[in-house]
Order: structure tokens, then C-alpha cells, then sequence
């Protein structure tokens, strides 16, 4: 029988796909999706729990230091000469006012959720123009879209990542390569969990805080990390084959289209 020629088309067998932030909440589900689509899978994360199996390579990599990100990538492009796709998913939350947020949390913020990406790109744009082909999915956040009370660092180093990847994007395009954004909202991960601290909490993010001008979620539910991963595989398969610079909003409706 034939092969469902969409399914196809959704496959990985022979592709070797970078994920980092892969040890857990989305990056884990990303990079088990793309195992189960047959992908040749390198996890990247500051830490990876000792206990867990994971079906995929793991490299503990802090994404924040240039010069160790440029040692993982030299020792990785030995192995791996080929990147078909690109995940960049690591990212940390520091919350605090503006006036009150320690220059520590603003500085982690921007180097893990911005300039970590930018290392890596560094070192695999000259691998994707060679190539001539590829795909670089970025997961940002909605938190780029709109602005947050307690969340000037996060929202302004997501912000850069966004455009970060739009401008790589349009200098990789010329070679095929394909850059894109994926920006959830309310995704029921560690991250996020770190935020609810009562009973009712998902179900209160799911109304929103209209005294922290922050709308509900139209869809009346939080994300999972599944249904972010699929959309980040979309965007790296040949389904997407002509969609480059573009930034998907997952968050259930929540910023209304912003």
C-alpha cells in the first residue's frame, strides 16, 4: 500500500534535529516527537535528571556561555556534519517589577532566552549555508506579543528572540533554509506551574486577571506541551515547505490574534 503522501511529507527518517532546552516541560515533548517521526534526535539543556531514559542523545550544554556552546558544537558537527532542523526552545522566567528585577535576573533572562540562540546560530549558520537546506523552528512566547506586569525581563529577552529569528530568516533565505516562530501561551510545564500556588490556579489562568489587564483563554484550557510540539514539526517538515519569517501564536486564543 501506498504511503498517505501528507504523512510522508511529516517524516524525519535520515534527519538530524538539534532540540535545546530537551529535558523536560516543551523541549522533552518536542524532541520526543521528532524521535517518533523517525528523526536522529540531540537533546541540549543545562541538566538532565540522572533517573530518566531518555530516547534520544543528551548533551549538557549551558546555552548562556559562547565559548562552551562553540566547544558542544565543534564536538557535535564531528558526529552530526549534518542539521536538518534546529529547535531552540531553552528558556527560564524571572518575574519582578521593573524598578525591582536584580540586574542578575535581568542579564540570566536576556542570556538564556536570546543571546543562547544567537551563540548556536553562530555556530550553524555556516552548516546551514552550506547545506542549502534546513529548517530552524524558535519557540518564543505570546509574552512577545503583549506586555506582562512582573515580566519586563522575560517579555523583552522573548521579544528579541522573536526578531532574532525573523533576521536570520531573511539572511538564510536565499539558501533554503527556513526560519520560523512558534509563541505559546499557558502550557501546563514546570515553568508555568512554578506560578500556580493555589488549588484553582489553572483554572483562574484559564479566566485571566483583568486587574493585571491579562485576557483569559478563549478555548477554556491550558496548553499541553504536545500541542505545541506539533506545531514546531509542522513548521520544520515539508509540509511548510514555503512558510519562512513567520511567527505562530499557540496560546488558545488568549492575545486575540495580536
Amino acid at each position: 500500500m501506498n504511503q498517505n503522501p501528507v504523512a510522508s511529507m511529516m517524516q524525519f527518517y535520515n534527519k538530524c534535529v538539534w532540540v535545546t532546552g530537551a529535558a523536560q516541560g516543551i523541549g522533552l515533548q518536542v524532541a520526543l516527537k521528532f524521535v517518533d517521526l523517525g528523526a536522529t534526535v540531540v537533546g541540549l539543556d543545562v541538566a538532565f535528571d540522572d533517573k530518566a531514559d531518555y530516547p534520544f542523545e543528551t548533551i549538557t550544554l549551558d546555552i548562556s556561555e559562547p565559548l562552551a556552546v562553540k566547544a558542544a558544537a565543534d564536538t557535535l558537527l564531528q558526529q552530526h556534519p549534518t542539521v536538518d532542523v534546529l529547535v531552540s526552545v531553552a528558556g527560564i522566567l524571572r518575574l519582578g517589577a521593573t524598578e525591582e528585577l536584580s540586574v542578575d535576573d535581568w542579564h540570566a533572562c536576556i542570556n538564556v532566552n536570546a543571546s543562547g540562540p544567537f551563540y548556536l546560530l553562530q555556530q550553524l549558520i555556516p552548516v546551514f549555508k552550506k547545506q542549502q537546506a534546513g529548517s530552524i523552528v524558535t519557540v518564543s512566547s505570546n509574552a512577545a506579543h503583549v506586555p506582562r506586569q512582573q515580566m519586563t525581563a522575560y517579555c523583552a529577552s522573548k521579544a528579541a528572540l522573536t526578531s532574532l529569528s525573523h533576521c536570520v530568516g531573511l539572511e538564510l533565505a536565499p539558501y533554503g533554509v527556513r526560519c520560523n516562530v512558534v509563541s505559546p501561551g499557558s502550557t501546563d510545564t514546570p515553568m508555568q506551574r512554578m506560578l500556580w500556588h493555589t488549588a484553582d490556579a489553572e483554572q483562574r489562568t484559564i479566566a485571566g486577571f483583568p486587574e493585571q489587564y491579562k485576557l483569559g483563554i478563549p478555548l477554556g484550557k491550558i496548553a499541553q506541551p504536545d500541542d505545541i510540539a506539533n506545531v514546531v514539526t509542522f513548521l520544520a517538515s515539508d509540509l511548510a515547505g514555503h512558510v519562512t519569517m513567520q511567527d505562530i501564536v499557540v496560546d488558545g486564543g488568549a492575545t486575540l490574534n495580536a
